[in-house]
């Protein structure tokens, strides 16, 4: 399945932790820069998801998706799944338009890429709660785990690529994967939810398992985003 995701607005404040504000007030010429900024992103960005509900199975060295060619390596996501009797494939992207737009105020003005880069940030996460409430809504009867991104903990980076064929996600959304394992649109996210008829288990929620745990400008300043 696949779908588009309107955004109606952005968390600006999050987006001012992304550019390393620490709660502390910002003055006016910021809070310009940060509200015009957020209509540049809004009127720019196609916000996409695409996911698949399958079956699993839990092998010694991890994870069989069954009716595929994939195979989630590792304990991390043997964790993440224990107790589940399916795996939701999520890919979502918030278009290449959204790469587009940030290169162009690189050279425009830097002040101005960095709120534009950091409420791209803020649109991409949205996108991924919106599309979990919707995966939530169709999939009634299971209970969801948080999303885990693939290249965290031991879920090895390499299987972007197997895991959007799986998806069709280069023709359902325009998503790809560079000879590096890096997705392209860049403001993008993959990841996988756990799937179970019996409630699950609260488990810590860290930043090693956050789907924004590489790029993420909280860590490299030191903090974390949940305080």
């Amino acid at each position: 399945m696949h779908a588009d995701i309107v955004l109606g607005q952005l968390d600006k404040n999050e987006a001012l932790r992304y550019m390393g504000h620490r709660g502390e007030d910002i003055d006016e010429q910021l809070d310009k820069l940060i509200t015009k900024c957020e209509k540049e992103v809004l009127s720019c960005v196609k916000p996409r998801f695409v996911y698949k509900v399958c079956d699993i199975s839990r092998e010694e060295k991890g994870i069989l998706v069954k009716d595929t060619n994939l195979f989630l390596t590792g304990n991390s996501i043997k964790k993440h799944l224990d107790g589940c009797d399916k795996a939701v494939l999520m890919a979502v992207t918030i278009s290449a338009d959204a790469d587009r737009l940030i290169r162009i105020a690189q050279i425009r003005d830097m002040a101005e890429a960095v709120a534009i880069d950091s409420l791209c940030s803020v649109a991409v996460e949205q996108a991924c709660d919106r599309a979990e409430l919707i995966i939530k809504e169709e999939n009634p009867g299971y209970y969801q785990t948080f999303r885990f991104g693939l290249g965290y903990g031991d879920l090895p980076i390499s299987l972007q690529g197997q895991f959007l064929h799986v998806l069709n996600a280069p023709k359902q959304i325009g998503l790809n994967v560079s000879s590096t394992d890096m997705l392209t649109p860049t403001k993008s996210v993959t990841a996988v939810i756990g799937l179970s008829k019996n409630p699950i288990p609260q488990r810590a929620r860290g930043c090693q398992t956050c789907s924004m745990n590489k790029k993420c400008q909280f860590r490299q300043k030191g903090g974390r985003c949940n305080g």
